[in-house]
């Protein structure tokens, strides 16, 4: 069972940025596709970006252009990078492993806070 650490959330202007990460253990990190989910007050949580294990990323319409996700094998952690953040970007992000079918596998980490003020 993998165990996701995620960090890096905060409070930050609207247009500032931020960096989250996750670190991942008790697996074999290099192998899985990793991606980063939001959840906003009273939604449903949503996949906002993609990293395949050989690199390929995707990302929702909502955030393409502004955040970036990575992967660093060697320290198993994957990065979002978030630029020109809105206020509807505000929400708990959450990590994940995903399954075949692209969308969460496993246990879910504690999530991290990010909330951007207007």
């Amino acid at each position: 069972q993998v165990q996701l650490v995620e960090s890096g959330g905060g409070l930050v202007q609207a247009g500032g940025s931020l960096r989250l990460s996750c670190a991942a253990s008790g697996g074999i990190f290099r192998v899985y596709n990793m991606g980063w989910y939001r959840q906003a007050p009273g939604k449903q949580r949503e996949l906002v970006a993609g990293i395949s294990s050989v690199g390929t990323t995707n990302y929702a319409d909502s955030v393409k252009g502004r955040f970036t996700i990575s992967r660093d094998n060697a320290k198993n952690t994957v990065y979002l990078q978030m630029n020109s953040l809105k206020p509807e970007d505000t929400a708990v992000y959450y990590c994940s492993v995903l399954g075949n079918a692209g969308t969460h596998f496993g246990a879910w980490g504690q999530g991290t806070q990010v909330t951007v003020s207007s």
